[in-house]
């Protein structure tokens, strides 16, 4: 099916439609052999509040954006390659249902469907086309990923030293290697993981010492799961705050 539609007009439209929904500042999606598997609006679990996102399946790429105008206009344009991706499903907790953990390399996040059967579809759809890729190719699985980040209506004290609370002065941040929300002084430390970023980032004290002393896995355990057994934040909680992206501390 996708190698028919591969060059075909139909597709070659859909997806010069969904560049021109991103204007100039997008990136051109429009390369041999790339097919438009399907799209939709996913609630995608951001460091402030859960916020709606368009996404965009293709056989090779996973892209998403922020809606400015349903199904007209989108901004802030992230193309993941399907290849470094894994997928693991979330249970169910709250106002959060439907949902399951989009893991890469570089960037790890949570996202929930409208129902049940969308996200069985979205889990089928995205694990095939990787599957594929990764047939063809001859590679293997990614087995390294991002932290997840715990969103900060999760932590109100220091998840580290659990006595620093937060307020508008004592700042919020994100160690990028274990995802917990820490304090500054929990987190002066910066370290090289080049799979996130050219220069060093910052990382909370425990993980500087596991990483420093070459005990990554242990460093990685520390958080494999948490995020599933973490209580959700509310659907309803609400932030006029940005998309968290990777910039924020």
């Amino acid at each position: 099916m996708v190698d028919r539609l591969a060059n075909s007009e139909a597709n070659t439209r859909r997806i010069s439609i969904v560049e021109n929904c991103f204007g100039a500042a997008g990136q051109p999606l429009t390369i041999p052999g790339r097919v438009l598997i399907g799209e939709g609006v996913l609630t995608k679990l951001c460091r402030k509040k859960p916020k709606a996102r368009q996404f965009f399946l293709f056989n090779d790429i996973l892209v998403y954006g922020n809606i400015v105008i349903q199904k007209k206009k989108y901004n802030k344009q992230h193309i993941i390659p399907l290849e470094n991706v894994t997928i693991d499903s979330i249970q169910d907790e709250g106002d959060l249902r439907n949902g399951w953990l989009i893991k890469t390399p570089t960037k790890s996040f949570a996202v929930y469907a409208a129902t049940a059967t969308e996200k069985s579809e979205w889990m089928n759809h995205i694990n095939k086309c990787v599957s594929d890729l990764l047939s063809k190719s001859g590679k293997t699985p990614s087995n390294e990923h991002a932290a997840v980040w715990v969103p900060d209506s999760e932590a109100t004290v220091c998840m580290r030293c659990q006595k620093a609370k937060f307020t508008p002065v004592n700042r919020r941040h994100h160690c990028r290697k274990c995802g917990f929300v820490v304090c500054g002084p929990c987190s002066e430390k910066r370290f090289l993981l080049p799979s996130q970023s050219s220069k060093p980032v910052r990382i909370c004290d425990f993980c500087y010492d596991l990483l420093s002393t070459g005990e990554m896995t242990a460093c990685q355990s520390a958080r494999s799961d948490s995020y599933s057994q973490s209580p959700k934040p509310s659907l309803n909680d609400v932030s006029d705050d940005d998309d968290d992206e990777d910039s924020s501390d």
